[in-house]
């Protein structure tokens, strides 16, 4: 009827989809946080005697691997479905374990990490298109809530990982083969629930992937072959996908926010604010828990008010405290920079993640996905360069301040984009 309003779709949090990949991103960023965190920098640079330089090229090939094959799996995702591509990507973890406790030099190990990312790529693209999927219409679906559930399991388990490593560490005399097993049998436990996902979401998905009609329904393809396939999809991409150009500097640069800050984080704390291992330990948790207790609240909130307020509060709240945090030398000062730091990040979480939900068309949605998650990872690889750059030559603030500007240019970005889809609503 003209002039009723459109009822919001909500997803169930409690959906076995959404327990499912919740456990499955917090059992991955659990072990892939201590990993990287905790054992491989300090295994790899005194057990084995690896220069910093290999350590960072070994880390720098996860991360390749990670970024570049997820456009790959979110297409690979559209054509056998949750299940098996979750579970072969995961069971390739396992392999990387295995390669890393017996490895004894720098390109067996680099290896291992390449294999870790390969096996980790799929985890974003696969959970982004279920919840787009599990929220109906991208227009009229609700996916705040859920995107903040994720990122909460995500943010949990790159927290909780390195912790518990780290206390195995220290009650087992320093065992780094205890540890090892002990990440072997959380890898083993995901594969196990990547094997209760479902092959596709809905009692009536269509086995095939689906293109879209002239009316813009989904309707099922005919069978091609490989090469074929990969050509009709990239031209699907192409006729499906509009969205505003300023969406893919946007992305880049939400990434390339955090990255520029990654690195220094804790240099800055303890050369600059001089913290104690005990008060960095309570500053961390000051940014992170407040994001984790905040994310699901805001996600909830971004389903009832739209994403447009949270993303606007979100990047001014984000680049006020950063640029306070770059100045501060106070603890107590930095206790409340890093608290409103991380209040900011619970509100451009779910909102930035059901913003490009809606920029996700009906055909193609894994492929979508993984194009969208490789742009804003590439952001990842680029900060912690000029990061480092810039806390040598310039001042060990400056990451923090251009973080801060970045955060500016987002803001200014969304209204842009924003003003633009308003107008071309309004012109049909």
């Amino acid at each position: 009827m003209p002039g009723k309003v459109q009822q919001r779709m909500h997803i169930n949090l409690a959906s076995p989809f959404i327990i499912e990949m919740w456990v499955i991103i917090f059992l991955v960023e659990f072990v892939k946080g201590s990993l990287l965190v905790a054992l491989l920098p300090v295994y790899m640079e005194n057990m084995l005697g690896l220069s910093v330089t290999v350590v960072g090229f070994a880390f720098a090939l996860q991360y390749l691997g990670d970024n570049l094959f997820r456009s790959p799996s979110g297409w690979i995702m559209e054509r056998i479905g949750y299940r098996w591509t979750m579970t072969g990507a995961l069971l390739l973890i396992l392999v990387a374990l295995g390669m890393i406790i017996y490895a004894k030099d720098a390109v067996s190990l680099s290896a291992a990490c390449l294999i870790l990312g390969m096996g980790t790529s799929p985890l974003w693209p696969c959970v982004m298109t279920g919840v787009t999927e599990l929220a109906g219409s991208t227009k009229s679906g609700s996916s705040g809530a859920a995107m903040g559930a994720v990122e909460m399991a995500s943010l949990a388990g790159t927290g909780i990982g390195p912790i518990t490593v780290n206390f195995l560490m220290d009650h087992g005399g320093q065992s780094y083969r205890m540890a090892f097993l002990f990440l072997l049998v959380c890898a083993a436990a995901v594969v196990a629930v990547a094997l209760f996902l479902p092959k596709r979401i809905g009692h009536n998905a269509p086995h095939v992937v689906r293109d879209m009609s002239s009316e813009g329904d989904a309707v099922e393809r005919k069978p091609l072959g490989p090469l074929g396939s990969l050509k009709r999809t990239l031209q699907q991409v192409r006729t499906s996908l509009k969205v505003s150009r300023l969406l893919y500097p946007a992305l880049f640069l939400q990434a390339f926010a955090i990255g520029l800050m990654t690195p220094v984080v804790t240099l800055f704390a303890r050369t600059e604010l001089h913290v104690t291992p005990n008060q960095f330990s309570l500053l961390l948790i000051a940014g992170g828990g407040i994001t984790v207790l905040t994310l699901i609240p805001a996600g909830r909130l971004v389903d009832r008010i739209g994403t447009t307020v949270f993303l606007n509060i979100g990047f001014l709240l984000a680049a006020f405290s950063l640029a306070l945090f770059s100045q501060v030398r106070w603890l107590p000062l930095a206790f409340c920079a890093v608290a409103l730091v991380g209040v900011s990040y619970a509100f451009i979480l779910p909102a930035w993640n059901a913003f490009l939900a809606k920029q996700v068309p009906k055909g193609e949605r894994g492929t979508v996905w993984g194009l969208f998650l490789t742009l804003q990872g590439s952001g990842m690889v680029v900060g912690p360069v000029l990061s480092g750059k810039l806390w040598d030559t310039v001042g060990h603030g400056v990451p923090f301040l251009a973080s801060a500007f970045v955060m500016l240019l987002l803001f200014v970005l969304h209204l842009l984009i924003v003003h633009r889809t308003k107008l071309k609503l309004n012109a049909n």
